[in-house]
Formats: C-alpha cells, structure tokens, sequence
C-alpha cells in the first residue's frame, strides 16, 4: 500500500487539519508516513502546499516527485492547478470549487473549473456549499477530507477517530459537525467518481 498525496491551498484553510486527520489514520494502522513541512506562506491568505506520503514500506523521502501524486487534494481551485504536474497519469485531483480570492488577477472561476474538468479523474465539489448545508460552515476541510477518503487505502472509521482526535477539546458538537463534514464528502465523492 501506498499513497502519495499533494495537500494545496491557501493558509488558514485547514491543511494541517486535513493532514491530521490522514496521519492519525495512517499512524493507527501500523503505517509509515512522511510530511513534509509546509511550503509557502502558512499565514492566513498565503499559499500553502505540503507533501503527504504513506506507505505499508519504509518510505526514505518526504517529497512527492513531479509526476508521481496518487491524489491531490486542494481545499482552493486555482491552487489545485498549480501543482498538477505532480499528479502521476492515474491520480485523482479532489479539490474545491470555491475560490480563495486573494490577489488581484484571480482568474475567472469558470476559466479556472474548465481546466480542472480537462482532467480525466477529478472531483470537484463545493465543499463550502456542502459545509454549510450540514450546519459547519467552517468545515469546508472536512468535507474535502470525505471526498478525497474514497480514492485511499486508509480505513475510513480511523478518519472519524482523527476527527475526535483533534477536535475532541472543542466538545462533542463541534466533532459531529465534522465528522457530518466529511459523510456528506464522502457521499458526493462515491455519487460523482
């Protein structure tokens, strides 16, 4: 088993979260895992891309090569593009629809969607949309984190548990709306594959 994933957005938008969650899951089924740090400005509004790589072997790098990500997950659409180059020819891009805008020369979303489309196995989903019909509208991670479990090898009841994990001191209301993040993700995920 392995799983190389490319994590892209903007800081502030829960990447670190979304790297938990994967990590606990990973660490709990006895696999290896390797992160690499976080490149990019990590402050609110900065992009933000990490390297996320398990594995059932040893695994001697923290960096994905170009052309060899299993999934890229991205929590912003125009990021998502950026590091295609890494998404090996069967890969999955799962990213978001809702754009971050944080410069001034944003593309049109629609040109920045046609591209993502262009990809033979992508998903994209309004995971803010979807945070905030299940009542989180903070959760769009989660829902990205729901979409994306489907295309992985990791035992998707030790997500949940990443979940309690990391927000169980925040109380028992904010790890349900989580974890209903990432059902309703997951669901679009195995609607729409």
């Amino acid at each position: 088993m392995k799983c190389d994933i490319i994590l892209a957005g903007v800081g502030g938008q829960g990447i670190l979260s979304i790297a938990t969650v994967l990590g606990y899951a990973a660490v709990e089924s006895g696999l290896y895992l390797k992160q690499a740090e976080v490149h990019g400005m990590s402050q609110r509004g900065g992009d933000v891309q990490s390297n996320f790589r398990i594995s059932d072997k040893p695994i001697f790098s923290d960096l994905v090569p170009r052309g060899g990500a299993d999934l890229i997950i991205s929590v912003e659409p125009m990021e998502s593009l950026r590091y295609l180059p890494f998404l090996s020819k069967t890969g999955w891009l799962i990213t978001n629809t809702s754009p971050f805008v944080n410069i001034p020369d944003y593309p049109e979303k629609e040109t920045v969607i046609a591209e993502i489309k262009k990809q033979p196995r992508h998903i994209a989903i309004d995971a803010d949309t979807i945070a905030k019909e299940v009542k989180n509208p903070r959760g769009m991670n989660m829902v990205l984190v729901g979409a994306a479990s489907v295309f992985m090898d990791l035992d998707y009841d030790l997500m949940k548990k990443g979940v309690e994990v990391i927000f169980g001191r925040k109380g028992q209301e904010i790890v349900d709306a989580n974890i209903a993040a990432m059902e309703a993700g997951r669901a679009f995920s195995e609607k729409n594959r």
